[in-house]
């Protein structure tokens, strides 16, 4: 059998402002900034979530080996949550955040989610799912 993945490390979000991204994910998606030293000694930023993280690497001067075109708000996110999609209606309302769409019913990589979508401060689209009640 050939080699195959099975899991998501980390991605990138390419960022405008890297203080505004970790401020709206923490705030809003209740992520954890990090600060860590990398393998070649520079310094870089991530979000933690789980047993994930997102890397965030500054639009003005990105990491190598990064995308052909890395820009800020090119992304389409897909997030999980446990938690109701009422709970998340109300947290999002508190806040400010508009919902652009939803709660909608989708398919998700397990089977059916209720989504929202929002944007980050870069535009990027953020859909935060939670499992459909079967």
């Amino acid at each position: 059998m050939p080699p195959a993945v099975n899991a998501l490390d980390h991605l990138v979000l390419t960022v405008a402002d890297m203080d505004a991204t970790a401020a709206f994910y923490g705030r809003v998606l209740g992520m954890k900034a990090e600060t860590f030293t990398a393998a070649d000694g520079s310094t870089r930023h991530a979000l933690t979530f789980g047993r994930q993280k997102i890397n965030l690497h500054p639009a003005r001067s990105p990491f190598a080996p990064h995308a052909a075109r890395p820009l800020p708000g090119t992304a389409d996110l897909c997030l999980l949550s446990d938690d109701p999609a009422e709970d998340w209606q109300a947290r999002l309302a508190g806040l400010g955040i508009e919902v652009e769409e939803g709660p909608v019913i989708r398919t998700g990589a397990t089977g059916p989610i209720v989504s929202l979508y929002i944007r980050d401060p870069d535009g990027n689209l953020i859909e935060i799912a939670t499992p459909a009640a079967s």
